[in-house]
């Protein structure tokens, strides 16, 4: 038997008693770390019976084993017990061993009691004190310990600065990062691939390319670049500094390209919305055969779903799954935005029973995920109950669940839970009044907008942004306080950019004022002047009004831009399967079906009195031919594929990608009492649920 493990075992300590629990967190501990044979781990219970004394020899390889192991911390506890008792303590070996061990567990304080009662400290220990204090956030006390390593005669070595580079960068500190690394060429350390990785980590993280390329020139000099981390890492540093062209020559310039620079290129695409290539080399991956982990898989289903590919994502997802690849807790939330994106409730539920099985529904940010995800699907009662059934919740949840109420109109809900936020001591942030706001808009609830707009400033310390400041807009606007609107936007001056103007534009729309429509415009029409929705917005408020020759006039600064108007685009699930109708777009396979059906509702809905709203047509055609444009519009169109393919009484779901025109309101409407449906439809500002023949937004949208 191994006399290594003998040593460890004697009667003479009566005050440890070897209960079931150490000798079976000891035995495999032991069989692994000293590579027992199973002959020798079958005899580890006879030698309890040994009287040989435990030495600094065989007590360091159990504590190491223990720092390798997970919950291995109360047998550690006990080791160290055993070197107590045994007077042996303060050997290097094993103050070495308990340190590292302490730190490997989490245990800072016991390692630095240790540490303290040290009394000959080798450089490994010093090193593994410093690394441990900095992979912590504790930078100050990490460079207090490198300083008083230096004064004590002890000199630190390319391990103690490595090991503090990595845990600077992994708590989250580049800023100090890199004047470290230049402390160590001044010095005279010969770099490594492990300091400039974590230098071009850094780099990364500050977006600081000149240094990044600066570092990228040393490791070619030095021929680092060949080492596969600092490969990943030139290639994670240029994506953060959105130079994707060199990142792409840093990867084609790789003899052999490992998984590791595969998800990095592949992320720093993604990063830089470079989908189209993301795609293509995932693609090119995976007909060469090449090795593809998960982290590559979900920088994918994230590409796509960041980039209003949401159907490409969805379809990952089932390629994941296929390949045999298991997601994980990040795939979750990467895929659940698209889920919410085109309405695929289907999809979500059925990533939400993936994570009950996979027991990461008590991840944080997957379940905040699922509220986000069941809030857009039009189910803000689906999203309660996960977001009430969550054992721990964080800023981001509380933002997902009030702003799930403010997309569906639930002001006086979304103010509720904004006032429980506070109550559990949950500190709002800048997106939790941006929430807050945009549903006292869509209320109409102006003191309310007002006075949180005041408290976010007043009692929270946090600066309007321009963003908050649209809202506010807004919400003076759709009141009708248009004045105060625009006096709000002269106040702010230069600062207001196109999402001010822009709100204030659409209050215009609400309200038909033509004048401050104009000066919105004009402004916008310079901020960004090749966005179709401005020009189409003030070309329907001069259509409403009457005013052709402006419209005819709008239409030719359009052509004289070469601005094209955005097609409307709605998506509806049915049976699993998302269905995606472009306006006008007579491609469906069911457009015969549609049409007919959209035709009979026309015909009823005459027969009852209702006009089409042509006037929302400024194209110089026919009257017929404008009722005709009319019915080609992309969420009547799902509307009516949702009524020929699903039994009556079945609720639809609709998502369009524009802001819902007067017409298709009034159409759903009735078509919401004339088949006796319910009816969700989203657009670019709210959730409208018909139902009856009313609207849940009352007509104010």
């Amino acid at each position: 038997m191994n006399t290594a493990v003998q040593l460890l075992f004697r009667r003479s300590l009566p005050s440890l008693p070897w209960t079931r629990q150490v000798r079976a967190g000891l035995l495999p501990l032991f069989a692994a770390h000293l590579r027992l044979s199973s002959t020798d781990l079958f005899r580890l219970p006879s030698a309890l019976s040994l009287r040989l004394p435990p030495d600094p020899f065989a007590l360091p390889a159990a504590i190491n084993a223990c720092a390798a192991l997970p919950n291995s911390l109360p047998v550690g506890r006990q080791l160290h017990a055993i070197s107590l008792v045994s007077g042996i303590s303060a050997d290097p070996f094993i103050s070495t061993s308990l340190v590292h061990m302490y730190l490997k567990c989490a245990a800072l304080p016991d390692a630095h009691r240790v540490f303290d009662e040290t009394p000959q400290r080798s450089v490994a220990v010093w090193s593994a004190m410093i690394a441990g204090n900095a992979a912590r956030g504790r930078a100050g006390e990490a460079f207090r310990l490198l300083n008083q390593m230096s004064s004590s005669g002890t000199q630190p070595n390319l391990i103690t600065f490595n090991g503090l580079l990595v845990g600077l960068n992994r708590s989250g500190c580049p800023d100090k990062t890199l004047p470290l690394l230049q402390r160590m060429h001044s010095e005279g350390f010969e770099l490594d691939s492990v300091a400039v990785s974590s230098a071009l980590s850094a780099a990364g993280d500050l977006v600081d390319v000149t240094v990044g390329c600066q570092i990228h020139g040393y490791a070619n000099k030095t021929r680092l670049e060949a080492y596969a981390s600092v490969a990943s890492a030139l290639l994670d540093m240029y994506g953060k500094c959105s130079r994707a062209e060199e990142m792409l020559r840093v990867f084609d310039a790789l003899a052999s390209p490992d998984v590791a620079s595969r998800s990095a290129l592949l992320a720093g695409l993604s990063r830089n919305g470079r989908v189209d290539d993301a795609l293509a080399a995932f693609a090119e991956f995976r007909a060469q055969g090449a090795e593809l982990n998960v982290v590559c898989w979900n920088s994918m289903v994230a590409c796509c779903s960041q980039n209003g590919k949401d159907m490409e994502a969805l379809e990952l997802f089932r390629q994941m799954q296929s390949a045999g690849e298991e997601p994980n807790a990040v795939t979750i939330p990467c895929l659940l935005p698209a889920c919410g994106n085109v309405a695929a409730l289907m999809h979500g539920k059925s990533a939400h029973c993936f994570s009950l099985r996979q027991g990461i529904i008590v991840d944080v940010y997957v379940a905040s995920s699922l509220v986000d995800m069941y809030a857009k699907c039009g189910r803000i009662t689906d999203a309660r109950v996960v977001f009430d059934a969550m054992p721990k919740r964080n800023v981001v949840t509380w933002n997902a669940i009030i702003g799930g109420y403010a997309m569906h109109g639930l002001a006086n809900d979304a103010i509720e839970m904004f006032v429980s936020m506070k109550r559990h001591r949950q500190k709002p942030d800048n997106v939790t009044f941006i929430c807050l706001l945009s549903a006292c808009s869509q209320a109409g609830l102006t003191e309310e907008g007002e006075h949180f707009f005041d408290e976010m400033q007043n009692e929270h310390g946090i600066d309007a942004a321009v963003v908050h400041y649209a809202c506010i807009v807004s919400l003076l606007g759709r009141a009708g306080r248009l004045d105060e609107a625009h006096e709000l936007i002269r106040k702010m001056g230069n600062e207001a950019d196109s999402c001010v103007w822009g709100a204030l534009l659409s209050a215009c729309s609400v309200h038909g004022n033509v004048a401050l429509a104009e000066v919105a415009t004009k402004r916008l029409f310079e901020l960004e002047p090749t966005n179709a929705g401005n020009y189409v917005l003030l070309s329907n408020i001069y259509a409403s009004k009457g005013m052709l020759d402006e419209v005819e006039r709008v239409r030719e600064m359009m052509n004289a831009m070469g601005v094209k108007k955005n097609p409307g685009c709605s998506w509806i699930e049915i049976r699993n399967k998302v269905h995606m109708l472009l306006s006008g777009d007579k491609s469906h396979p069911q457009m015969s079906n549609i049409s007919e059906k959209l035709e009979r509702l026309g015909v009823e809905m005459k027969r009852l009195g209702y006009r089409p709203s042509i006037s929302l047509v400024f194209q110089d055609v026919e009257e017929q031919d404008k009722e005709y444009i009319l019915c080609g519009h992309s969420e009547k169109l799902a509307v009516a594929l949702g009524l020929v393919s699903t039994p009556a009484g079945t609720s639809l779901r609709v998502i369009k990608n524009l802001r819902i025109c007067g017409d298709c309101h009034a159409t759903i409407k009735f078509i919401s009492m004339f088949e006796g449906r319910e009816i969700l439809v989203r657009d670019t500002n709210r959730y409208h649920q018909f139902k009856g023949g009313s609207c849940s937004c009352g007509d104010y949208w």
